[in-house]
């Protein structure tokens, strides 16, 4: 990066510059005198960056208009200026429907008119900051009446800019940079502007890596940006990042994996697009790279999920800079400043391009629409998911397939056809039921549906930079098949089964413990001091069959809320529509009676999270996530700094979630804290690397060997594959480290549903591992969900660490004292979208030592 200019702000180098100094003296002001410092000499905060997008748009009217699509959950606002000519911003919503009609989202018949559709999507990770600042110099150049060039372009393309994915992240991010820099900024990876406090700003307010959502909408800034891009579904989409420091700039064409349903002209128009960027690189010589590292598999990228949505996804990488400069390996410095120069030269490159192409983009845009509604090449033509699947799980399901406007629709009549048995994982002979929801590969969300349905996804290279699997029946646990048959979907939704009347004053509530409902419900009643319980074991009422872990809300426990004790529960039911069933009577026709010791109370738990150095932010934040926006119940949120000071007496339950290797928390004297806490009744979660915090620790029924035979064997393993590995070759290291790799497979779960940890469930669950870690099965503890040999389901697995799952142990609840360990060693509320897990993790918190 010998190469220092101002601000090489876009295609034509320095003359661009002093373009823009110019045109500073009109009403549109550059970014530099709307901020009133140069970009790049400081990290501008969302406000700001805001402040100008608006005023901006605000002068230039006829060429420029302000959506908002929401705010985040610290209330900032989330924006997309739509860019184009004067003529285009007139037929705006002509252009937009027309586009709708092309995909066939929108009946109609597209006129010929070939305007393509560019969005630009900066910093969805909030510490990758040069993204947002070049997002105020590109709107400045789509803007600037005397760039002709641009303005040529805007003539057939209109540019959809969203200046901040994550504002929350970012203005972590700008803080702590502005507040730590010095006067004279330091380049050292020392300084302290380089030191992000945990937990950083790549991350939103729950600490979710958006840009593993778009395709999960599980938190609030995916669900209105998404929608609106339904709204428009455009040709173009990128997606604007920073890598590593010493690894300079990156871009299209996409490194191996591609999914196989990535069309030969998305693949063409990739190297189409990199070869452009490249030549102005080139000219400023600048370094970059292409076809390594960011491939297009896992569904829910920025990249992968338009390309799943006939758009041309692709993601752009800057070193970055992590403050104002940065020293790189070399030697050579670079500067935050440089960084937004080459994000603006991709963001403008992108634009000509799209413009040069824009007929043959459009043509191909609708032609993938077409060939999915009347001849898609899946292989399977039909994913059928069995109507009497739990009502609670399936309705989750379809929400999130109407938001990935995914069509579905009933079986019409009963019919056999073969396909593929997701439970039994093999091909067979099926039974189409009349009610059963089909998901029609005819549609025009064909490809995306499929990738998301389908039992496993073929990989053209194991060298992936995500999970590999990812099947939806296996993520939410549901009964389904797919099958290469087409079956008609126009069916009626069947009437629900009656449930009991609850009547005006019945004897008992009865709930049934199904789904995140369940969990949500019971937090809700035990907040209004609702005495709840549970039934240990099946019983039969009213000629009604109800299975272990089913609510039991007496009104003879309830007297003291009087008269408020029906309004609260029925109340409290009808916010999540949650139907209540009910009973007259306590005297069950099979079973143990409601007053029985086998229907135990629920108390009320206090709980805390630990978080901080030493923890992961994205665990962490997926269980704060589920208490406060999935279940509503309160948690204490404590600390690792001041951990060792911390009282846990008045803590029921603590969650550690996982931890890092090099950090984990749990030293010697929290363990010693953590043993006596529990055998004073405590109940302690660890979740993923926690456990290995307290393997072969005191106490703990976790061991790395389950005897001395084992431990001779695992070292004589290790011992032969050392001296197999003496000779591998330099130039294969990277290939050789994946056959030791598990990057996020499906294993098949044998549980014992006998016990509470598996309340809710058949005697199956499918786990997503995402590492090689496996333990023995536990002593002196319940094995209550473990993975026998051959559960393997998906994904990829290295060929050295293929069998290591087998017989370990993956759900395991310890008893020590009056206290309990609950060891989940899978992740069962992966990015929130691993829904068939999260009723387990309810039945850790509340249901467990009850």
């Amino acid at each position: 990066m010998k190469k220092k200019l101002p601000l090489v702000a876009a295609l034509g180098g320095i003359l661009l510059f002093q373009a823009l100094t110019a045109f500073s003296q009109t009403n549109l002001p550059t970014p530099e005198a709307f901020l009133g410092y140069p970009l790049g000499s400081r990290v501008t905060p969302h406000h700001r960056v805001a402040a100008y997008v608006e005023h901006a748009a605000s002068q230039a009217p006829t060429r420029c208009k302000i959506q908002r699509y929401g705010t985040t959950n610290e209330g900032r606002p989330l924006m997309i200026a739509i860019v184009s000519s004067e003529e285009n911003i007139r037929r705006l919503e002509e252009i937009r429907t027309n586009n709708l009609k092309r995909t066939g989202l929108l009946a109609g018949t597209p006129t010929a008119s070939p305007i393509a559709l560019v969005w630009l999507s900066h910093s969805v990770h909030g510490n990758e900051a040069s993204g947002t600042e070049a997002s105020m110099a590109t709107l400045h150049a789509l803007l600037d009446p005397g760039r002709a060039d641009v303005q040529g372009w805007l003539k057939n393309t209109v540019v959809i800019l969203d200046p901040s994915l994550n504002p929350d992240g970012r203005d972590r991010f700008a803080g702590h940079v502005n507040q730590t820099g010095t006067v004279l900024p330091s380049a050292t990876t020392d300084a302290r502007e380089h030191r992000e406090p945990w937990p950083g700003g790549r991350y939103n307010h729950y600490l979710y890596d958006l840009n593993r959502d778009w395709a999960w909408f599980t938190q609030k800034e995916t669900q209105g940006r998404v929608a609106l891009y339904h709204q428009w579904m455009p040709h173009i989409h990128a997606d604007l990042h920073e890598q590593g420091a010493n690894s300079p700039y990156y871009f299209a064409p996409a490194a191996e994996p591609l999914h196989e349903r990535i069309t030969p002209w998305q693949r063409e128009f990739q190297t189409t697009i990199g070869k452009n960027h490249a030549r102005y690189f080139d000219q400023n010589g600048w370094l970059y790279f292409t076809k390594e590292r960011f491939d297009l598999f896992y569904p829910s990228y920025g990249d992968t999920w338009p390309t799943y949505n006939g758009a041309i996804g692709m993601t752009y990488e800057q070193a970055s800079v992590r403050g104002l400069s940065v020293v790189l390996a070399d030697g050579d410095t670079l500067t935050y400043g440089e960084a937004i120069a080459h994000h603006h030269v991709t963001s403008l490159s992108t634009v000509e391009i799209a413009s040069q192409n824009a007929g043959k983009l459009v043509a191909e845009f609708e032609k993938f629409f077409d060939k999915a509604r009347h001849n898609p090449d899946s292989r399977y033509k039909s994913f059928v998911i069995k109507g009497d699947n739990e009502a609670g799980k399936l309705a989750h399901l379809l929400a999130l397939l109407d938001r990935n406007q995914i069509a579905y629709g009933r079986a019409a009549a009963a019919r056999k056809v073969t396909g593929f048995n997701y439970a039994r994982g093999k091909d067979e002979p099926s039974a189409v039921g009349s009610g059963d929801i089909v998901v029609s590969a005819y549609q025009p969300k064909s490809v995306l549906a499929e990738i998301l349905f389908e039992p496993r996804s073929a990989l053209s290279d194991s060298s992936t930079y995500d999970i590999t699997a990812w099947s939806l029946p296996y993520a939410y646990s549901l009964d389904a098949f797919a099958t290469p048959e087409r079956i008609a979907a126009d069916g009626k939704t069947p009437a629900p089964a009656p449930t009991p009347a609850a009547g005006d004053r019945p004897y008992a509530y009865l709930v049934p413990w199904t789904n995140l409902n369940s969990v949500q419900y019971l937090g809700a009643l035990l907040q209004k001091k609702v005495r709840v319980r549970y039934a240990e074991l099946p019983f039969e009422v009213n000629n009604r069959k109800y299975d272990r872990g089913t609510l039991v809300i007496t009104r003879a426990a309830n007297e003291g809320l009087g008269g408020r004790f029906d309004q609260i529960v029925r109340e409290e039911a009808a916010k999540i529509n949650l139907t209540l069933e009910a009973t007259a009577t306590g005297f069950v026709s099979n079973g143990k009676d409601f007053g029985s010791g086998f229907v135990r109370p629920i108390r009320t738990p206090t709980v805390a999270l630990l978080s901080g150095r030493g923890t992961s932010p994205t665990a962490f934040g997926e269980v704060w996530y589920y208490f406060e926006q999935e279940i509503r119940f309160p948690l204490t949120l404590l600390d690792t700094e001041y951990f060792a000071a911390v009282d846990l007496s008045p803590y029921d339950v603590l969650i550690v979630p996982n931890v890092s290797a090099s950090g984990n928390p749990l030293n010697e004297a929290a363990l010693t804290k953590l043993r006596a806490w529990v055998k004073e009744g405590g109940k302690l979660i660890l979740l993923e690397n926690a456990i290995g915090g307290v393997m072969d620790k005191e106490g703990f029924a976790v061991k790395k060997y389950e005897s001395e035979t084992a431990r001779k064997a695992a070292e004589e393993r290790e011992e032969k594959e050392k001296l197999k590995n003496r000779l591998t070759v330099y130039g294969d290291r990277e290939r050789n480290s994946l056959s030791a790799d598990v990057p996020g497979a499906i294993f098949r779960v044998n549980l014992d549903n006998t016990h509470p940890l598996a309340f809710g469930y058949t005697s199956t669950y499918y786990t997503l591992k995402q590492s090689s870690t496996g333990y023995a099965y536990f002593g002196d503890a319940w094995n209550v969900g473990v993975i026998r040999k051959g559960n393997y389901v998906a994904g990829f697995v290295g060929s050295k660490v293929k069998s290591r799952p087998d017989e370990t142990t993956v759900f395991g609840v310890q008893e020590s004292g009056r206290g309990q360990v609950i060891y989940l060693v899978d992740d069962p509320l992966f990015r929130s979208f691993w829904y068939g897990g999260k009723l387990l993790f309810g039945n850790a918190v509340f249901l467990v030592g009850q």
